[in-house]
């Protein structure tokens, strides 16, 4: 199959990819979120070249192409722009065999675990367990991750003595029953990550994410060998041979892919049998309503190390005014604590024409 055209529909936080074979079947992706601008403009310049008129079967082997002739620019903009092109192969794939991605990749639809994942440091603890228990009670949720330290904070809180205080109080107020995780979002040292670490072993938390700085494994690492709580990790990172590093290391117990950080599907494959090999689970990151999340859904119903849940963010229209309006019907109904795929080809979802006709348009074709 080889591709003969690739659009993009973008604002500055949502770029979506439609992407058109030679014999007229098409495929819709999405560029990660945030400067998705851009990044559709490094796509069409720095990808869409390589891509257009190959053969696409080997899609490892297209991607590793792409990275190779743009080996100049190794960072993440080319990894988020590779990913809209990816995922919209695998819907294009998922719609020619009237299968689910779920389905392609070797598993089913069907239901999925999720936890409510927090995105604010600016809510009281008292606050944020009084919204958490109302998803609890109205939504079934059983898990859920709230924010420790301030983002990349060099140790600093978002106000004096609020991980201290959070901590016990989303406990006392979730009770005993559920599972709780949190995410320090590279704040600490290691020897304050151990220190909050302990404090969330002696209140039963299960998931403590991202306490050093990302891009130091051997601090990650410190922090993972001193505690008894799953330290876990991986969302910015789309370097694989970083990914190998971390993982050969065990730097972190879970691995927390992105997706579209990571450069789509594909490639997040391959972090997955990395992980595999080693024993790791695989607990993506997903923290929005674009197309993210979906596609993480239809990952965890098909990988033999998927995590005990899929994030959920519980975020509203204050926080990402953006992720909304974006779909015909809503793919992110959470009953019992539970997200579903369905059996719908592809990825099942369709873009909302409104929402297409806001944004910016670009095409890239063959010659």
């Amino acid at each position: 199959m080889q591709l003969k055209s690739i659009e993009t529909f973008t604002t500055p936080d949502v770029g979506f990819v439609r992407v058109t074979a030679q014999d007229g079947s098409q495929g819709w992706g999405q560029v990660s979120t945030y400067h998705s601008d851009i990044t559709c403009q490094v796509l069409h310049r720095q990808v869409a070249p390589h891509l257009l008129g190959q053969d696409t079967t080997d899609l490892d082997d297209l991607l590793d192409i792409v990275a190779e002739r743009e080996h100049k620019f190794p960072g993440s903009y080319l990894r988020r722009a590779m990913a809209g092109v990816d995922t919209a192969i695998w819907d294009l794939r998922g719609k020619q065999q009237g299968k689910s991605v779920a389905e392609l990749l070797g598993g089913t639809p069907g239901l999925i675990r999720a936890y409510a994942s927090s995105m604010r440091r600016d809510i009281t603890p008292e606050n944020e367990a009084t919204r958490l228990k109302h998803l609890r009670d109205t939504q079934g949720f059983d898990a859920f991750k709230v924010r420790a330290g301030a983002e990349v904070g060099r140790n600093k809180d978002e106000w004096p003595g609020r991980t201290e205080e959070i901590i016990p109080t989303i406990r006392r107020e979730l009770g005993d029953d559920v599972d709780l995780l949190i995410d320090a979002n590279s704040c600490y040292s290691p020897d304050r990550a151990i220190e909050v670490g302990h404090m969330l072993q002696g209140n039963g938390f299960t998931h403590f994410e991202e306490p050093c700085p990302y891009w130091e494994l051997e601090q990650t690492k410190q922090v993972t060998e001193a505690l008894d709580i799953d330290v876990t990790g991986g969302e910015q990172d789309c370097d694989l041979p970083t990914w190998k590093r971390m993982i050969d290391m065990r730097a972190v117990d879970i691995v927390q892919p992105d997706i579209l950080y990571l450069g789509g599907i594909s490639r997040t494959l391959r972090v997955v049998k990395m992980a595999a090999a080693a024993g790791l689970p695989v607990t993506p990151h997903c923290a929005n309503w674009s197309l993210v999340t979906l596609f993480t859904m239809h990952l965890l119903r098909a990988i033999p190390n998927a995590g005990k849940y899929l994030e959920f963010s519980i975020e509203g229209p204050d926080y990402y005014p953006w992720q909304y309006d974006l779909f015909v019907e809503n793919p992110y109904a959470i009953k019992d604590g539970q997200a579903c795929v369905t059996d719908a080809p592809g990825w099942g979802v369709e873009i909302s024409p409104e929402w297409l006709a806001r944004s910016a348009y670009q095409i890239s074709e063959l010659e």
